[in-house]
């Protein structure tokens, strides 16, 4: 237990707390209980190792050292054919988890969540069928134990409904305790449940098989078991293909122009700070995202002469510049996975007053994308450094964006952006280091600033602002 010793003061009482109580509970369970004489141990060593070899295999996650398992569905089945204590038991093998590096507090805490869950899901379980001595049996009109598998539906639909949520919250309130609280995925936590819930009513079937062909079942119910972990997997390897993309293209849009790297990023978590605070749901989340991230992925249409250029533009240079929107749809069209982003690359150029580039739309026309990415686009600008001047603060950005409100921004994504940040906070970029003479951009315009408007020319002698 010396992974203990860095952890705050709450994490250990609470690691420990979950722990021991898992350990006094399985000790009470076995000391003189006549269930327990009762089980089939054969049957409880297949389903142990059944959620043995699941829980041994996990799919990582896309967040910081997690992972995702279909071991719960062993447990479940567990509590259907093993009773409260048998289900606490089958939980309990994942302290032998054979996955590489785990610290043994890690797995006295998987090992003792899992017994926790399947004990109180086995005591609702039986609560539901009606029945609270004995070792829950299954099978057909007159089958094992005399019950009908039509019967177990709802007991085993409630003891699920109890074994997943309970599963979250112990995990959720560790990650808590030991500072990862960003790491519990509250948003779009229904979507999770849900999916969790499904993957779950394989516990079901691995009972409702172990009548028919009794331990072979467990050989059986594997494959759609790891089919479900391949399905995990490849749903991950997906995402990260897509972010490789992504990267990929905001990278070669930053070589560009040295004073504006990291720029698409920041311009990315913005844009979600405010999809977030609108309700938006978790697909749509990672799509603005994404869009957030190419918003500028045009530039690599418009000549980097006129990019670069010092002073004022002469109308054609400044049309290349309105253009750099429909560059960047006509760079990532063939990018099907983006979605609903296309409208963000599109048009995050366009004004409330219609004032815009580069199709001149006006209030709701103007796409709920587009409208979140010009907020987080214009501030992004004015708190990062330029060759021009250095960084402004947060205060002097968020109020250009109330007196823009409406005029340039809309006032409801300038609201909600305020309100995240009140919340969230925002940490501005670092301080650039001025680059080699021979490499330095010495660009005097911003067309992402609203306080830095871009000079055209259409003669020698006379200039407008745009």
């Amino acid at each position: 237990m010396a992974a203990l010793r860095g952890l705050p003061w709450f994490a250990k009482v609470y690691l420990v707390a979950v722990i021991g109580t898992a350990f006094g509970l399985l000790a009470h369970g076995v000391a003189g209980n006549s269930r327990i004489e009762q089980l089939e141990w054969s049957t409880l060593l297949v389903l142990a190792l059944l959620f043995l070899v699941c829980e041994s295999m996990p799919t990582l996650l896309s967040v910081r050292q997690a992972a995702v398992s279909v071991s719960f569905s062993a447990a479940l089945a567990a509590v259907v054919l093993a009773g409260p204590e048998g289900a606490a038991l089958v939980g309990m093998t994942a302290v032998l988890s054979v996955r590489p590096g785990l610290p043994l507090v890690k797995r006295l805490f998987n090992g003792a969540q899992f017994a926790l869950c399947g004990y109180v899901a086995g005591r609702v379980y039986e609560s539901l069928l009606g029945r609270s001595a004995g070792v829950p049996g299954v099978g057909g009109a007159g089958g094992a134990g005399g019950i009908a598998f039509s019967d177990l539906i709802v007991p085993f639909a409630g003891a699920a409904a109890v074994f997943v949520p309970l599963n979250f919250v112990l995990i959720a309130l560790v990650l808590a305790a030991t500072g990862q609280a960003d790491q519990v995925p509250l948003r779009g936590l229904a979507q999770f449940m849900v999916s969790y819930l499904g993957y779950a009513t394989f516990g079901l079937l691995i009972a409702g098989l172990w009548a028919t062909v009794n331990s072979i079942a467990a050989v059986l119910v594997l494959i759609p078991l790891f089919v479900a972990r391949w399905a995990f997997g490849q749903y991950l390897a997906q995402q990260r293909s897509y972010d490789a993309t992504i990267a990929a293209l905001c990278q070669a849009v930053e070589t560009k122009d040295y004073y504006t790297r990291g720029h698409c990023t920041r311009v990315s978590r913005a844009s979600g700070m405010i999809a977030e605070e609108i309700g938006m749901g978790s697909e749509r989340l990672r799509a603005i995202r994404y869009a957030g991230m190419l918003h500028d992925v045009g530039k690599l249409g418009v000549p980097t002469k006129v990019l670069q250029k010092e002073g004022p533009l002469t109308e054609e240079e400044f049309a290349a510049i309105q253009l750099h929107p429909m560059r960047g749809l006509e760079i990532v069209r063939g990018i099907d996975f983006l979605d609903e982003a296309f409208a963000g690359i599109m048009h995050h150029h366009e004004r409330q007053d219609g004032r815009g580039y580069p199709m001149g739309l006006a209030g709701d026309e103007i796409p709920e994308f587009a409208r979140i990415i010009a907020v987080a686009d214009a501030f992004d600008a004015m708190t990062s450094d330029r060759s021009y001047r250095n960084a402004r603060s947060v205060e002097v950005a968020t109020e250009e964006l109330r007196k823009s409100a409406g005029a340039q921004f809309d006032p409801v994504m300038v609201n909600a952006f305020l309100r995240a940040l009140d919340r969230q906070g925002w940490e501005p970029p670092r301080t650039v280091a001025v680059p080699p003479a021979d490499t330095a951009e010495t660009t005097t315009k911003d067309h992402d600033d609203p306080t830095a408007p871009i000079q055209v020319v259409s003669d020698v002698t006379t200039g407008t602002e745009r």
